[in-house]
């Protein structure tokens, strides 16, 4: 098979959750791990770093990436889903997986994939673990793909852990409270490992976090608990921030540049910042230069994209990959401190999302624009135009979202500002990013 066939193959074989939702969801390692074992185990072959949480674990990952990468190491990253192409998933200082490499792997092993049945996740991440081991990287950065306990990322032994917040998202398969969800988060917690916990949130949630530490014998770690850091405004397109050490007040960087220009990055910098510290104490060599070029430089360093991403002025167009009430109403208030003349929204969503308290954070007085992802579980638009108008939100119905954005771009003034979200998908749909 070339590597057209190889996606073909994987598509329409394995349970793709992104299309299916819970029937391609498999809880439990077992099978990863024997996937894992048929390869020679090559999860074990290098130092990995692992980051989950319910928002903020994929830019956090891209950071603390980008950040080894300037220091001069060979940095594997795994992340889940791909917004444009299947590589994104799996890369190696920002350039991704080779299609010889994924095509081999699956041709090698297409009998035990009939054989075992995995899911669509699984057999990427025993590939890119694969991947990382046969280009003998430095360290990998691998994002938890759901939860933490259960999933197919949770069969290393990493050199630091990190958990960036906790909210209300996938909760058919993690739980109906908070602290349900963050046992489930917590699952990554491994004995005698440093966890790194981005936001202390609230007692609910910390208590589950400091008991899993402490009966792993795991050094814990709140990143908001150790550094304050203070938006001081944009310079030349990057968010400008303060950041200070609590304990001493210190300022460690009076003019911090982020191209992530994301408010919510700066709860997610308090981690990247600790586990970085944890880092050089345990010997990796990062220079304060490796630190401050790097988070000025993410997007080229590693190619990430939808985190906040300014699409064109005049009118000014925002994408953001937000797709749970938490991290919506975050890119709600960006965008309100930010709108300038008539607020427009181009907005889709899949199906199985808590959509009524999405639909609940958009203002009424702004002109919207539904459209559905291209996706099996997408919902369908002129039923989120009925959803949505029980919010007093109005507006009329595309096909997709190239369609829906190129109406609001012609009906807008050059003073307008149009947020394009929702879902992960419908960002992924877009043909400008």
């Amino acid at each position: 098979m070339n590597y057209q066939e190889t996606l073909d193959y994987l598509y329409s074989r394995l349970p793709v959750f992104h299309n299916i939702g819970a029937r391609a969801f498999k809880p439990g390692l077992q099978t990863t791990l024997e996937l894992c074992k048929l390869v020679g185990n090559p999860q074990n072959d290098y130092p990995a770093i692992h980051i989950g949480g319910t928002n903020g674990k994929g830019s956090s990952s891209h950071m603390i990436a980008a950040i080894l990468q300037k220091a001069g190491y060979k940095v594997g990253l795994y992340t889940s889903p791909h917004l444009k192409d299947f590589r994104e998933r799996i890369r190696i200082n920002g350039v991704y997986v080779d299609d010889n490499f994924i095509a081999g792997f699956i041709a090698d092993r297409k009998s035990n994939i009939d054989r075992l049945s995995p899911s669509f996740f699984e057999v990427t991440v025993a590939m890119a673990f694969s991947y990382f081991s046969t280009a003998k990287v430095d360290v990998a950065v691998i994002e938890v793909g759901m939860g933490g306990k259960l999933d197919s990322t949770n069969i290393i032994n990493p050199e630091l852990s990190m958990i960036t917040n906790i909210s209300y998202d996938h909760m058919q398969f993690l739980g109906d409270t908070l602290g349900k969800i963050a046992a489930e988060k917590a699952g990554i917690i491994k004995a005698n490992t440093p966890i790194v916990i981005s936001e202390y949130q609230n007692e609910e949630i910390s208590t589950v976090f400091m008991q899993t530490a402490a009966e792993s014998n795991s050094s814990l770690y709140f990143g908001s608990q150790l550094y304050d850091i203070a938006k001081n405004g944009f310079i030349n397109g990057k968010l400008n921030v303060r950041v200070c050490e609590k304990s001493t007040m210190e300022v460690l960087y009076p003019n911090l540049q982020l191209d992530l220009t994301g408010n919510y990055q700066l709860k997610n910098l308090c981690g990247v910042l600790t586990a970085v510290k944890i880092l050089k104490s345990k010997g990796w060599n990062i220079k304060e230069l490796d630190i401050t070029s790097a988070l000025e430089s993410v997007v080229e360093l590693t190619g990430l994209k939808g985190r906040w991403q300014k699409l064109q002025d005049s009118p000014s167009v925002y994408c953001d990959t937000a797709h749970n009430p938490a991290g919506l109403s975050e890119t709600m208030q960006q965008f309100a401190s930010i709108a300038s003349g008539q607020s427009r929204f181009v907005i889709g969503f899949v199906g199985d999302k808590d959509i009524t308290n999405m639909l609940k954070l958009f203002p009424s007085e702004g002109k919207f624009y539904f459209c559905q992802p291209s996706n099996l579980r997408a919902l369908k638009a002129s039923d989120l135009q009925h959803m949505a108008s029980q919010y007093g939100l109005q507006g009329k119905v595309y096909s997709n979202v190239n369609e829906a954005l190129k109406e609001a771009i012609q009906e807008s003034d050059i003073n307008d500002t149009i947020y394009v979200g929702g879902s992960t998908f419908v960002v992924a749909d877009l043909d400008q990013l």
